[in-house]
């Protein structure tokens, strides 16, 4: 940064606030999470800033400070509403910038109020700066504004003046909000990290809630399936079928009652279905459950422990990958054991490599989608080699390989996998029903009878 701009941060982090906000000292990182700096095409001056309203949220909402988060990204989101509304909130979104474009991501929706992994750091939502504790409410304020030609002590004072005007304008609309709906949001947050903590006790390790609405819409910001929103248009609720025994239970902070898919530990779970009916929308709604919703994302009501993997055909470099499990030989091009496999991995190879690495991780959950998927790792075809076990005749003789870990599984065109499984749902114009395993079996013996015939 050159003199101009450190003169307009130093003159921000000298605000003095007012009865309502303050610079956050304590949360001031040079460079980090406090900057004024030039962009690159010069137009702009970018800015971060962490302040903190002294909102006594805490106090005012005495509940278990899990659910803090669901507040915190209520707050950010009104905030967000009102940027374009609100002149003095323009800086947030890079308004009077030749480029507004260029910071549209600050005001972008989020409706994920806390998750275990890093997802969408360039987005602003409720993370560990921007949260609450005893002594408010603290956020890290980005944006842009003109940049001045020359940083004169006039153009300092008014760059520092409309920052104050955005900390003024940011706590304005924090006091604004009513506690009730605070304060539903904050028990909205804490009702799914309670059933998370105790899925497990019930024998179950995901929960899928009738209404959860799981189609998801990808923006330019949000194009990953877990931070993009919900899908507009068709977007049918998910009911559990009565044949798949829907479980009841209760919320602990709301004290609700819901209803729904109980995903069991160490069970094989089977979500079947023709192309395109939402087989692998469920799988990663179900990957969703291990974050935390806001109320109307639509997965508020599924809840997936920690701690799940996934398996899928990639080709990988492996060092010492214990593949045993499938394998009782690697291929040409492979050194090592089938307990020690190393060189590039094939699709099926490092998709073994990663089950068998969920399994000795006692994952409580694994899922493998057929779309990504090695076939040949999945059911066995008249020309496979007996040096490869393919995961169906691995359920059919030997289930308890995979340990304490459950199997939910997506598939089309896997019949003999599918057989396996202990459940099967099936997902028909995106909505649930149920087909019972031996049914099912039926129908693929005669199906397979009926094939033989035909090349007979």
């Amino acid at each position: 940064m050159d003199d101009g701009p450190d003169a307009c941060l130093a003159g921000v982090l000298a605000l003095p606030g007012d009865e309502r906000w303050a610079i956050d000292t304590a949360a001031v990182v040079p460079g980090v999470t406090a900057y004024a700096v030039r962009s690159f095409d010069g137009d702009a001056l970018r800015f971060s800033v962490p302040v903190i309203i002294r909102r006594p949220l805490l106090s005012e909402v005495p509940l278990d400070v899990r659910g803090a988060a669901g507040a915190v990204a209520l707050i950010i989101e009104r905030v967000k509403q009102q940027v374009f509304c609100v002149p003095a909130l323009g800086p947030l979104a890079g308004k009077g910038t030749q480029f507004p474009q260029h910071y549209a991501s600050t005001a972008e929706p989020y409706t994920l109020v806390r998750s275990p992994s890093a997802l969408a750091s360039d987005l602003w939502h409720a993370d560990s700066r921007n949260f609450a504790d005893e002594s408010g409410v603290h956020l890290l304020l980005c944006g842009a504004v003109p940049c001045p030609a020359r940083f004169s002590p006039v153009e300092v004072f008014r760059v520092t003046e409309t920052v104050a005007a955005l900390c003024e304008a940011v706590a304005a609309c924090v006091f604004a909000l009513p506690v009730r709906v605070l304060e539903t949001a904050w028990i909205n947050a804490l009702d799914q990290q309670l059933l998370r903590e105790r899925l497990p006790s019930l024998g179950l390790i995901s929960f899928v809630g009738d209404g959860a609405r799981l189609a998801r819409h990808c923006t330019r910001y949000r194009c990953f399936f877990r931070t993009a929103g919900p899908k507009e248009g068709v977007n049918v609720p998910f009911t559990c079928p009565q044949e798949l025994a829907p479980v009841e239970l209760e919320l602990g902070a709301s004290n609700r009652v819901v209803t729904g898919l109980g995903i069991r530990k160490r069970e094989v779970f089977a979500v079947a279905g023709s192309n395109a009916q939402g087989k692998t929308t469920f799988l990663e709604g179900i990957i969703a459950g291990m974050d935390d919703h806001a109320v109307g994302d639509g997965r508020e009501r599924v809840v997936t422990v920690d701690g799940l993997c996934t398996a899928e055909a990639v080709n990988c470099e492996l060092a010492g990958a214990d593949v045993s499990m499938f394998f009782s030989a690697l291929p040409p091009g492979m050194a090592g054991t089938a307990r020690a496999a190393c060189g590039m991995g094939s699709g099926s190879m490092t998709m073994a490599f990663q089950v068998q690495g969920a399994v000795a991780r006692r994952a409580p959950l694994l899922l493998i989608d057929e779309d990504r998927a090695a076939p040949n790792l999945l059911v066995k075809s008249c020309l496979q080699t007996g040096e490869v076990t393919p995961l169906s005749e691995i359920l059919a003789h030997d289930r308890g390989k995979l340990g304490d870990t459950a199997l939910v599984f997506a598939a089309c065109a896997m019949d003999a996998l599918i057989a396996q499984a202990d459940r099967i749902m099936v997902l028909d114009r995106h909505a649930a029903s149920a087909i019972d395993r031996d049914v099912f079996r039926r129908r693929v013996a005669a199906s397979l009878a009926k094939m033989a015939q035909v090349l007979s």
